[in-house]
């Protein structure tokens, strides 16, 4: 598999971060070439431009956005599993992602 970008957005980017932190754990150990980061939902046009991700994930907090987010991008978007957002589970977070580009 090529390297994957997967950006996650919330509402300031803050508490996924250290979701990043465990996906990218979770990736390392699957041997999964991943460029992981979290931005705040108010960024993700400009993010989308000059990141190029391969997949969108958006934290549970601003799922309201889902709708209108998916009419601008042109790659997968879905809403992080609430408990695994809680539990910061980042490899069935990573999981999900990759399920997305499958």
């Amino acid at each position: 598999m090529a390297k994957v970008t997967i950006m996650l957005a919330c509402a300031a980017g803050m508490s996924t971060s250290l979701l990043v932190s465990k996906m990218n754990k979770a990736a390392e150990a699957k041997g999964v070439d991943a460029h992981i980061f979290a931005i705040p939902a108010s960024d993700i046009d400009n993010k989308m431009t000059s990141d190029h991700p391969d997949v969108l994930l958006l934290g549970p907090q601003v799922r309201y956005m889902e709708a209108q987010v998916r009419g601008r991008v042109d790659v997968p978007v879905a809403v992080i599993n609430m408990q695994d957002y809680g539990m910061m589970n980042g490899e069935k977070v990573l999981t999900s992602a990759l399920d997305l580009l499958a």
